[in-house]
């Protein structure tokens, strides 16, 4: 890769999935504990949800670069839900993903195409791929 045009930093404090996470520059500044569901007392952010938000908003910019490369208009109400789901594997625990675009006013071959390729382009796409089973797609 290239030399980093932005490098993000954060500490995580704790024991990880109870504890706190910030920011380099503080913007993130957030107590962590496990959710319920892996049995932690929940009531805060937990490493899933930091990495769905993360994922959600870079695979949007994707799917906006995306279909601008295609010559297509994509609606100021588009949005990106991502689901990052966390379960045991042969060794620990992995996690899948869950990516919904949402592209009104499109037809559905062309959000297909838009979604795909957006897919092709996202950093988090890149980075997880051949590690993380990601499901892709889209409304209209």
């Amino acid at each position: 890769m290239p030399e980093p045009l932005y490098t993000a930093e954060a500490t995580s404090t704790g024991t990880g999935r109870t504890g706190h996470v910030r920011s380099s520059d503080g913007i993130i500044d957030q107590e962590l504990k496990a959710p319920k569901e892996l049995g932690g007392p929940g009531g805060a952010t937990n490493p899933e949800q930091l990495f769905a938000a993360g994922y959600a908003a870079c695979f949007h910019g994707a799917m906006r670069l995306a279909a601008k490369n295609k010559g297509v208009q994509v609606s100021e109400d588009a949005t990106v839900d991502a689901a990052v789901g966390i379960g045991k594997d042969d060794t620990s625990m992995a996690i899948n993903v869950i990516l919904t675009a949402h592209l009104p006013g499109l037809d559905q071959a062309t959000a297909d195409e838009v979604v795909q390729a957006a897919h092709q382009l996202c950093p988090y796409s890149k980075a997880t791929r051949g590690n993380v089973d990601v499901q892709l797609n889209a409304t209209v």
